[in-house]
C-alpha cells in the first residue's frame, strides 16, 4: 500500500470563532468519507447479484451479459489500482502490490474466474480503507497537536492592538491574551500573573500558573483573565511548531524493522512473479495431462497469495500507531527507531537535578538559637534581599509576620557570603569557611548536613542555619520501581551537584550506584566507558540543556520537560513534555508494546502466507483461499495494529 505523508498544512487548528466553519468543515470531511467507500459498496451489491444469478442459473446471465456486468463491478475498484500499477511501471517500478493485484485479477477474467476476480480487488479496495481509516485514527493525536496552534495574535502596534498572522509578529513586541485563546509565540509574562491549560502541550490537566517575568508556551489556553506577554521567538522558532514539524518527520524515520520489510518486498515480489510463471509452465514438461488453464489459475492463485500487502501495510502502520499513542501521552519520539531502541535498553542513565528532583530549593530546616524563628528570618532576608542566587531566592519565599528589616553595607565576599548591617547589628550569611574566617565557632550539627546550608551570626555570635533542598518530584520513586519491574536492573545517576547530595538522593530513591560533582564532560566520559561493552545499550535521561553532549551519545536520549528547551528539542531521540519521569516507563511500554504487535503481524503474514502458498501451489487452495491469506490477513494485521491506539498506559 502507498504510504501518504502527513501534510501539516492539510491539517487546519481551530478557535471557538471558526467554530460554525468547523462544523461545516466536519461535515464535508464525512461526506468525503462516505464517498470513498462508495465504489466498493457499488461494486459488493453487484458481486452478490452476479453470485446470487449465477447460483440459480438464470437464463439471460450467461455469455456476454455475464462477462459485462462482472467487468463493471470490477471497474469501480480495480480502475484506481490498475492505474497505480501503470503509472508504477512507467516509473520504472514494475513489481509492486498494484502489479501483481491488477495481473491477478485480469487473468482471473482472462481464464472465466469473472466472481473471484472482481472479489479478489473488492476485498483489496476494502483493506484499503481500513488501512486509512486506521491511519486517521493515529492522525487523530497529531491532530490534537495541531489544533493548539494559534492562527492570530492581538500584537500592540500604533497604540492599539491589532489582530495579526502570528507569523507576522517580531521577536521584543507586546501581545495581549484574552480568557478563553491560545497564546500565539513564546514569550515572557508582563502582567501580575496568569493561569493557562497546558493540556495539548503536556498531557497535564491541571492549570498552571505563573507569574510575572516566566515563561509561557505557544498553545497554552489562557483561562484567568486578560495578560499581556512579550514575544520572545518568532512563530517559526516557537517551542510548539518545532515539535510539530518534529512529529511530522517522525514517521519518516524508519525503524531497522519497517526498513527490512520494505527492502525484503523489493526482492520478494519479482521472485514471486517468476515463480508463478514457473507454475504455470514448468508443469508442462514434468506432468502427463497438463492443462493450461489449470495451471495459469493456480499460478494467479499464487500471485493473489503472495502480495506482501499486510507486511507493508501494517508494520508501518504498527509503528505509527506508537507514535500516535505515545504523543497522546506527553511522550515525543523522534522517529520509529527509537521505538525500537527503547526495547533493547539494559542501562538507565540519568541526572538529578531537573530529573527526579523539582530543580528548586526550599527551605527543608530552620534552626536558631537564642533568637526566635521569626526574629532570626527577618535578619537573614534583610539580607539575602540583596543577593540574586536562587538559594536566596528559596529564603526569601518564608512568610514572615510583621515588619521586615532592611540592610545595608552589604558587601559580597565571593564564595563565602554576605556581610552587612542589620538593625545596627553586624550580620554574616554564608558558609563555614566564612565564619571560621571571622572567628565564630559554629555547632558541631552542621557537619553531619549534607543539604546546602546557610550559616547566620549576628554581633559576631552564631546565631543558627537554614536547610536548603531541592525536592524529589511526586513520582520518582515509583519510577525507580517500576524501571526495575520492567527489566532495567542497572541504574545510574549521574549529577553536577555535590557528591555528599547526589548520594542522599540515590539513597531515597534505591539507586545503587551514583556520582556527584561531575562537569558535562565527566558525565559524557562516564557514558562513554559503558558504552565500551557493546552489550550494553544505554539510554541517558536529562534536562536537555547542560546535558546535551550525553543526550547525544546515548543510543537513546530522553529529555525531561523539553517543551521550553530547545537543546532538548535539537538533541534529545525521546521528549518527555512533563517533567514527569515515570512517563520514561510509559516510553518503553509503548515501545514493547507496539515492536510485539509488529512482530505478530510479521509472523501472522508469513506464517498464513506460506501455508496456502504451498496449497495453490498444489491446486488445493482456490481463489477465495487466497483472498483470504492476502487482503484478510492484511486487515487482521491492521486490527492487530490499531490496539495500539486502545491501549491504557497507566
Amino acid at each position: 500500500m502507498k504510504k501518504k505523508k502527513i501534510n501539516l498544512k492539510d491539517l487546519k487548528p481551530s478557535s471557538e470563532a471558526e467554530h460554525s466553519h468547523n462544523d461545516g468543515h466536519n461535515h464535508g470531511d464525512q461526506a468525503n468519507n462516505f464517498k470513498a467507500y462508495v465504489p466498493a459498496i457499488i461494486s459488493f451489491i453487484m458481486l452478490i447479484i452476479g453470485i446470487v444469478l449465477d447460483y440459480f442459473n438464470t437464463e439471460f446471465f450467461k455469455d456476454w451479459i455475464r462477462i459485462v456486468w462482472y467487468g463493471v463491478a470490477y471497474i469501480p475498484v480495480g480502475l484506481p489500482v490498475v492505474k497505480e500499477g501503470w503509472e508504477s511501471i512507467i516509473k520504472g517500478d514494475v513489481f509492486t502490490e498494484f502489479f501483481l493485484m491488477s495481473i491477478a485479477t485480469i487473468g482471473a477474467f482472462v481464464i472465466g474466474e469473472y466472481p473471484e476476480g472482481v472479489a479478489v480487488m473488492l476485498f483489496y479496495a476494502v483493506g484499503e480503507l481500513f488501512q486509512n481509516a486506521a491511519v486517521n485514527r493515529a492522525k487523530g493525536n497529531i491532530k490534537a497537536l495541531l489544533d493548539v496552534r494559534p492562527n492570530e495574535a492581538l500584537v500592540y502596534r500604533n497604540k492599539d492592538y491589532k489582530s495579526v498572522n502570528p507569523e507576522t509578529v517580531e521577536i521584543g513586541e507586546k501581545v495581549k491574551v484574552r480568557v478563553g485563546e491560545k497564546i500565539p509565540l513564546d514569550g515572557i509574562l508582563l502582567s501580575e500573573k496568569g493561569s493557562f491549560n497546558t493540556a495539548a502541550l503536556t498531557g497535564e490537566s491541571k492549570p498552571n500558573t505563573i507569574t510575572k517575568g516566566e515563561k509561557v508556551f505557544a498553545g497554552s489556553i489562557n483561562i484567568d483573565g486578560v495578560i499581556e506577554i512579550e514575544t520572545t521567538k518568532e512563530f517559526k522558532d516557537s517551542s510548539i511548531s518545532r515539535i510539530l514539524d518534529m512529529v511530522q518527520n517522525a514517521t519518516a524515520r524508519k525503524s531497522k524493522t519497517e526498513l527490512f520489510i520494505r527492502k525484503f518486498a523489493r526482492v520478494y515480489t519479482p521472485i514471486v512473479v517468476f515463480l508463478a510463471i514457473g507454475v504455470t509452465f514448468l508443469p508442462y514438461f514434468f506432468v502427463n495431462d497438463y492443462v493450461f488453464r489449470d495451471w495459469l489459475y493456480r499460478a494467479l492463485i499464487f500471485l493473489v497469495i503472495s502480495c506482501p500487502c499486510a507486511l507493508v501495510i501494517s508494520i508501518p502502520l504498527g509503528y505509527f500507531g506508537g507514535l500516535g499513542a505515545a504523543s497522546k501521552n506527553g511522550i515525543l519520539f523522534k522517529g520509529a527507531s527509537f521505538l525500537d531502541a527503547m526495547t533493547k535498553i539494559n542501562i538507565l542513565v540519568m541526572d538529578k537535578t531537573g530529573t527526579v528532583t523539582k530543580g528548586v530549593f526550599k527551605i527543608k530546616e530552620i534552626k536558631a538559637f537564642n533568637w526566635e524563628e521569626s526574629e532570626f528570618m527577618k535578619y537573614l532576608m534583610a539580607m539575602e534581599k540583596q543577593s540574586t542566587h536562587p538559594i536566596a531566592k528559596a529564603i526569601l519565599e518564608y512568610k514572615e509576620e510583621g515588619a521586615g528589616f532592611e540592610a545595608s553595607k552589604v558587601s559580597e565576599i565571593a564564595g563565602k557570603g554576605l556581610k552587612g548591617i542589620v538593625n545596627s547589628k553586624s550580620v554574616l550569611v554564608g558558609n563555614k569557611a566564612l565564619m571560621i574566617d571571622n572567628n565564630i565557632k559554629v555547632s558541631k550539627e552542621i557537619d553531619t548536613i549534607v543539604e546546602s546550608i546557610v550559616l547566620v551570626a549576628i554581633d559576631n555570635t552564631f546565631a543558627g542555619f537554614v536547610v536548603i533542598a531541592d525536592e524529589l518530584k511526586e513520582d520518582a520513586k515509583e519510577t525507580i520501581v517500576a524501571l526495575h519491574k520492567k527489566g532495567i536492573k542497572k541504574i545510574i545517576m549521574l549529577s553536577g551537584d555535590k557528591d555528599s547530595i547526589t548520594q542522599k538522593v540515590a539513597s531515597e530513591l534505591n539507586i545503587k550506584e551514583a556520582k556527584g560533582g561531575l562537569l558535562p564532560e565527566d558525565k559524557l566520559n562516564e557514558v562513554e566507558k559503558l558504552k565500551q561493552n557493546p552489550k550494553n545499550k544505554i539510554a541517558f535521561i536529562g534536562d536537555g540543556i547542560n546535558d546535551a553532549p550525553v543526550l547525544a551519545a546515548s543510543d537513546v536520549g530522553i529529555a525531561m520537560g523539553g517543551l521550553g528547551s530547545d537543546v532538548a528539542i535539537e538533541t534529545a531521540d525521546v521528549i518527555i513534555q512533563t517533567d514527569q519521569p515515570s512517563k520514561v516507563v510509559k516510553a518503553i511500554q509503548i515501545g514493547r508494546s507496539t515492536r510485539k504487535i509488529v512482530w505478530q503481524n510479521i509472523g501472522l503474514a508469513f506464517g498464513v502466507k506460506v501455508i496456502v502458498l504451498i496449497l495453490g501451489a498444489g491446486g488445493l487452495a482456490t481463489m477465495w483461499e487466497a483472498v483470504f491469506a492476502d487482503v484478510g490477513v492484511a486487515l487482521l494485521a491492521i486490527l492487530n495494529a490499531v490496539r495500539l491506539q486502545k491501549m491504557k498506559w497507566d
